[in-house]
């Protein structure tokens, strides 16, 4: 099994990067350099979350090796120690150190040079390559020279610090640890919204009627910003493109523009190119023509977004409507109202039938939701916990440091690699999933069903590719794994290795590597009491609270959506108007 571990996380990682790629892309109408970019730098994260674990087991493996050979002596020569048992997913000396150079300085070149390159790239509406690169090194101009004076000034520092030398080995550490400080300052204030969010959705999320009050709000808001993409795009389209001759030397990028309008617009804005007369149009400059392609690419890319975001939210709420229905049925099948809307593959049909699907929805569903809840709650109490008290030793308090230290001593590298995997596992979803579910209006937003834009999908991969080393470390520190923080006297995991010592920047690796994370605490109860929503509330943007008056009115007015929508596709329903939980609540 000598490495076989490690190929084969190589490939299953891949198509999980690729499945992402293609929930949330167009693998087939997005360019090919934005789907490669990212692809990339989520599948580089994503292998260095999977083979950590594997470099822990190795580490100790390693460590019970050194302490093995260091035991013997000439006196107790008779009395061999207890052999080392070889983990069954070991790799061997010398794989893991390359193997992380190559990921992490990949990554880090994607996520500081490339990627903001290619998202200006991408977003530039220029009609040529030249003029999109121009305006993507324009951009960058900036974001690049910050860096570089954030770096020159920790290097000033380290150089007038009288007992340092510089080397390169430790300029490569200062830009670690600055890319990292970096990291970890983003990754707390993610980190302590997913720990209280994540167990609560899925509580939240065992009653229907929570449920469909929730998609009613969303429908609501959505169908405010579909209409807002509707008039956008009309205004848009209704840009008088003016009269060009064929051998006018804009006449191509005329032809760009019209080609990415929708079929129903390209007939109207061309007859604007073609008309010889009316009312008197200056010429057209490239620069006019460069920023009315730029508006048309975002109308029409916003406009399907809104309209396909539109149909799933209709399709969730009958559904949701269809189970309420069933749950008081006698017949214990779901009967689907609109069953065009439920079309599925015939592997899902010969097993998910409706029988199965009523014992599902209506029975096991809500006990399932809710022990999946209780144990994320207790997995986010025991990182709480231990992101406050890691930097203790002497007594080990930190959850994850007993766990493993337990485990190691009873060589058990199966129970060390599992509770390290499902507890790095968790820490990136919940950090990972507040990355997708961001939005920054329009600017970045991570629509599934193949709506997501190129802008947004590379900055999902510069995010991940910012939090993933600095999420790395931080869990290697709860379980003292990392000697900057344990100062323990151990061999060091390789991809502790190839970050250098942090100690050359002793401020941060002794104050705060070991105190910001401690925010994470103050940052759960800021959630747990929705402070960040009743904030966005009081400015304008609606958010879904269950006590607020907005969040009612809301609900009424998506209710009144479906059933208008309902009326329009010729459903027919029975008529319900209330819903209530188990607990007797009602929702509608």
């Amino acid at each position: 099994m000598s490495g076989a571990a490690l190929v084969v996380v190589v490939v299953v990682v891949f198509f999980l990067a690729l499945y992402l790629l293609q929930r949330y892309g167009d693998l087939r109408r997005q360019q090919r350099m934005v789907l490669l970019g990212t692809l990339l730098a989520w599948y580089l994260c994503f292998l260095i979350v999977f083979i950590l674990p594997l470099d822990v087991s190795t580490t100790i493996y390693n460590q019970c090796l050194l302490d093995t050979a260091n035991q013997r002596t000439p006196v107790t020569q008779a009395t061999e120690p207890k052999a080392c048992d070889k983990p069954w997913s070991y790799i061997p000396d010398g794989i893991l150190p390359v193997f992380w150079r190559v990921v992490y300085w990949t990554s880090q070149f994607l996520t500081w040079l490339l990627l903001p390159f290619m998202q200006s790239y991408a977003r530039s509406a220029a009609f040529s390559r030249v003029g999109k690169m121009k305006t993507a090194l324009i951009e960058n101009a900036i974001y690049y020279g910050t860096y570089l004076l954030i770096f020159i000034s920790l290097l000033i520092y380290v150089a007038a610090h009288p007992s340092w030398q510089l080397s390169w080995r430790e300029l490569q550490t200062i830009g670690i640890t600055a890319a990292n400080t970096w990291g970890l300052f983003l990754l707390v204030l993610l980190l302590g919204y997913g720990l209280v969010e994540i167990p609560r959705s899925y509580w939240l999320s065992s009653s229907h009627g929570y449920l469909l009050a929730k998609t009613y709000f969303k429908a609501a808001k959505m169908a405010t910003e579909k209409v807002e993409a509707e008039e956008n795009l009309a205004d848009v389209m209704e840009v008088r493109i003016y009269e060009l001759s064929c051998n006018h030397h804009l006449r191509k990028c005329v032809d760009t523009i019209l080609t990415k309008c929708p079929t129903d617009y390209q007939e109207d804005m061309g007859r604007h190119v073609e008309s010889p007369g009316g009312e008197q149009n200056a010429i057209p400059t490239k620069r006019s023509l460069i920023n009315l392609h730029k508006k048309v690419i975002s109308a029409v890319h916003r406009h399907a977004q809104t309209q396909v975001q539109w149909s799933i939210l209709t399709d969730e709420a009958f559904h949701l409507e269809d189970v309420a229905k069933s749950q008081s049925s006698p017949v214990r099948q779901l009967t689907h109202s609109f069953p065009s809307a439920h079309h599925h593959g015939w592997i899902r049909r010969f097993f998910y039938t409706p029988t199965v699907e009523w014992y599902w929805e209506c029975v096991f569903r809500q006990s399932f939701y809710r022990l999946l809840a209780v144990l994320l709650c207790l997995l986010s109490a025991a990182v709480v916990w231990s992101e406050c008290t890691f930097f203790s030793t002497h007594p080990v308090l930190s959850l994850f440091a007993v766990f493993v230290d337990k485990a190691e001593k009873h060589h058990n590298y199966i129970c060390i690699e599992m509770v390290c995997f499902v507890s790095i596992l968790f820490l990136c979803v919940c950090v990972y999933s507040t990355v997708f579910r961001i939005r920054f209006f329009n600017y970045y937003y991570l629509v599934p069903h193949h709506q997501t834009d190129a802008y947004s999908l590379q900055f999902s991969g510069m995010l991940f590719c910012r939090l993933t080393p600095p999420l790395c470390l931080n869990f290697l520190g709860l379980i003292h794994m990392d000697s900057t923080i344990s100062h323990q006297d151990r061999i060091q995991t390789s991809y502790t290795s190839i970050m250098g010592s942090m100690r050359v920047l002793s401020f941060i690796s002794d104050g705060f590597y070991i105190y910001y994370p401690m925010l994470v605490l103050l940052l759960c109860f800021a959630t747990f009491y929705s402070l960040g929503s009743r904030c966005l509330n009081l400015l304008g943007f609606p958010q879904y609270i269950t006590d607020g008056d907005l969040t009612s009115d809301l609900e009424n007015e998506g209710r009144e959506l479906i059933r208008r929508v309902q009326g329009a596709t010729g459903r027919t329903r029975d008529g319900y108007t209330e819903i209530k939980d188990s607990q007797g609540k009602t929702w509608i």
